[in-house]
């Protein structure tokens, strides 16, 4: 694969560098456990079946009701397809801290690795902000992601056409988007270590480490490299290379993992400052961008907000093997729970994912997603999406699964996915 050649001005305004083949070698070594080499194609499924096992966790917030409109969803999807989903639902965030004193128990550890599957909900609250880091919601989601080898984060951005006018750009600037951002979920800052806060000549100092290993950077490439080949033959990495020792090793293994391995696709590197602007300048030159953890956390949130609202957005969290986690990518919005105010598709959308790409069911996770469309063609919006003088109908979120639910119950088949 040849990568592209590009202008001055498109070096100096889409921030594309050409790839160089060797970099100084970082000064600081820290000891890494090298991640197990990832095949060529690292998105496996359980071979399709008549019953599966998923684990379900509610969590906070709203979790518990958008997990109760999801299940009334797939309850009719099971009942129509004639397969079964077995849900059984576990703890984690702040009410297993209220209930077992830890944000995610083993026992629930447990549950999700014998699972085919995990669906969450959403976890955190202002109830939980001031406990002390170990007893905080989001350590038990970073558990999570690290005990069961969950490297991999999936974040689609898809401006549906009804609600194109629901995002704060421009109608002709995100008509049409449609990206993918593939995050590393695992190293990087958030794990590098040694990491904390020490008193240094009489001041505090804190301190942490973005250390990825070549091995790490190698399965998301190869993640990134499967995604980007299935959707449309573009990849963008994002990196910050011309300071950060650790971005010159990701360029560089990137580069040679998609060369080598993945012909087809045409590569691009872009600078994460850079990149930022660019989703909101013309998002539309983007379809699967790939990234470390910290700038992927950023990125992918930037991202989603070009569909207008949190509420419309799922991901997947993916590992080697055994069953992924699939979660919407908003929070538990505690200052509504419990007011049916909640968007629960999302969450459904969430389940969607879950059927494509650990429970081997792309045609049912199509019918997931054309019921979603579905419904918003038909004019409903929950609170989140509903825009005033637009003629829809605003519905709450036990209505909206409901709707949904019914939807699926009649929506045609698709014929091939």
């Amino acid at each position: 694969m040849k990568l592209p050649i590009v202008s001055v001005a498109a070096f100096l305004i889409g921030g594309i560098l050409p790839t160089t083949s060797a970099f100084t070698q970082p000064s600081f070594v820290a000891k890494r456990t090298a991640a197990a080499p990832a095949p060529a194609s690292a998105l496996n499924a359980v071979s399709k079946k008549d019953s599966y096992s998923v684990t379900l966790l509610p969590g906070d917030g709203i979790g518990p009701e958008i997990t109760a409109a999801t299940k009334e969803v797939l309850a009719t999807l099971c009942d129509r397809f004639g397969f079964e989903i077995e849900l059984k639902e576990a703890l984690i965030g702040g009410s297993a801290i209220d209930a077992k004193n830890d944000p995610f128990p083993d026992e629930s550890l447990e549950q999700c690795r014998n699972s085919d599957s995990v669906l969450l909900a959403c976890i955190g609250g202002y109830k939980w902000d001031n406990n002390p880091r170990e007893l905080r919601p989001e350590t038990g989601l970073l558990k999570m992601r690290k005990e069961m080898g969950l490297f991999a984060n999936l974040r689609p951005a898809k401006v549906l056409s009804q609600l194109v006018d629901a995002s704060t750009l421009k109608r002709e600037v995100v008509e049409g988007v449609d990206v993918m951002v593939v995050r590393e979920l695992t190293g990087d800052v958030y794990f590098g270590t040694p990491k904390g806060i020490d008193v240094v000549d009489g001041e505090r100092v804190g301190y942490n480490n973005m250390i990825y290993s070549e091995s790490e950077i190698d399965r998301i490439a190869r993640v990134a490299g499967d995604v980007a080949s299935k959707r449309g033959g573009k990849l963008c990495s994002v990196d910050k290379a011309n300071v950060l020792d650790v971005s010159q090793l990701w360029r560089e293994v990137v580069t040679d993992v998609i060369t080598k391995d993945f012909p087809d696709v045409e590569l691009s590197h872009m600078y994460v400052d850079n990149a930022a602007m660019q989703l909101i300048r013309w998002p539309k030159q983007f379809d699967t961008i790939v990234c470390g953890n910290i700038f992927g956390d950023i990125l992918s949130d930037e991202a989603s907000m070009l569909v207008g609202s949190l509420g419309m957005l799922p991901s997947a969290s993916l590992g080697e093997s055994g069953p992924g986690v699939f979660e919407p990518c908003h929070g538990s919005a505690p200052d509504i729970a419990g007011q049916d105010k909640a968007n629960p598709l999302a969450m459904i959308l969430s389940a969607a994912m879950m059927l494509r790409y650990d429970l081997d069911r792309p045609e049912e996770a199509q019918l997931l997603e054309d019921a979603v469309e579905a419904i918003l063609e038909e004019g409903l919006r929950t609170p989140d999406i509903k825009q005033e003088g637009d003629g829809c109908k605003e519905v709450g979120c036990a209505e909206m699964g409901k709707a949904v639910s019914d939807i699926v119950a009649k929506l045609d088949i698709p014929v091939s996915v």
